[in-house]
């Protein structure tokens, strides 16, 4: 009954909605789940829904470093100390409650091995169901030496990592909606990637910053930023994995990012850069009344990152 309204576009009560059966925790009950990129904006809201959400879930991997003079425990006791957290705090009964559910790795995305120790890698491999890879340099200026190290080498790196999982269900790819700006239409399918992404490893790997400076602009070529290229490179590993080694993988396309919409904490963002800056300036300038702004909140997008979670190849664009 629910399925048909829903598809007609009516109407269903909150009370109704209760009714349904939680899919999501289901799902994530006894997983265990590996995230990179958890210390940033999107990755601290993905955290916290998973944690609230289902509480069922057996434990979560985060790769954390160490960072001015803090070490990857403290790091994370600051995080969960903060206000996101606050309402799971008071639903768990602490820090310390949130912290057993979580497996620190002492891991660097840009680094060769990604930074990891043999052990920690093996106990990823034994262990681990799914992986959510939202670790990048997402500085459009970025040096391009740097953004290949981290977006498309970690990619690689971290497909490998996927592909050696004993129990891996799916491997998530967070991408953006803006990594294929010559399409006119971006379509939810693979698209080619604007060079041979392990070519470019190779190349950035060896070269000087300098002679990769001057090579940027013929290699991006119509693209706008070191980002975009990256980003589009990283898409195309992925897609070969799955299609040359059954990897169980998605990508993920969201537009902009913008603060939380509604929960926990309404509003909440880590910083005011970027989009979230744009937004205040409108407000408080004025915005055009039919003016457009291309954007996902980041509770919406940081939890549809743990519904979509196919067994086949696809690529999802969220907006």
């Amino acid at each position: 009954m629910f399925f048909r309204r829903i598809m007609a576009s009516e109407t269903i009560s909150s009370a109704e909605l209760e009714c349904l059966p939680d899919r999501i925790a289901d799902t994530f009950s006894g997983m265990k789940v590996l995230i990179t990129g958890g210390t940033g904006f999107m990755g601290k809201v993905l955290v916290e829904k998973l944690l609230r959400k289902c509480p069922d879930i057996e434990q979560i991997y985060l790769f954390v470093r160490a960072k001015k003079g803090k070490n990857p425990k403290q790091r994370l006791e600051e995080i969960f100390s903060g206000p996101l957290f606050e309402k799971l705090r008071d639903m768990r009964g602490g820090v310390e409650q949130l912290l057993a559910k979580m497996t620190i790795v002492n891991g660097d995305v840009s680094e060769p091995d990604l930074g990891m120790s043999p052990e920690d890698r093996q106990m990823i491999i034994n262990q681990v169901d799914i992986i959510i890879h939202a670790a990048a340099t997402i500085r459009f200026d970025e040096e391009l030496k740097k953004a290949v190290l981290l977006n498309v080498r970690g990619t690689k790196l971290m497909v490998e990592l996927g592909k050696a999982c004993k129990n891996l269900k799916v491997f998530i790819h967070i991408s953006t909606a803006y990594c294929h700006l010559h399409e006119k239409l971006l379509e939810e399918k693979p698209y080619p990637p604007p060079a041979d992404p392990h070519q470019i490893i190779q190349a950035v790997e060896w070269m000087d910053e300098e002679t990769i400076a001057n090579m940027t602009p013929k290699l991006l070529n119509k693209l706008p930023n070191s980002y975009a290229f990256t980003k589009a490179l990283a898409e195309a590993l992925v897609v070969e994995a799955m299609e040359k080694a059954n990897l169980p993988a998605m990508v993920l396309r969201p537009s902009i990012v913008i603060p939380i919409w509604q929960e926990p904490v309404p509003g909440w963002t880590d910083n005011i850069n970027g989009p979230t800056g744009l937004l205040i300036d409108g407000v408080r300038n004025g915005m055009k009344e039919k003016g457009g702004f291309d954007v996902i909140t980041s509770d919406k997008e940081g939890w549809e990152k743990t519904i979509l979670c196919p067994r086949r190849v696809s690529c999802e664009n969220r907006r």
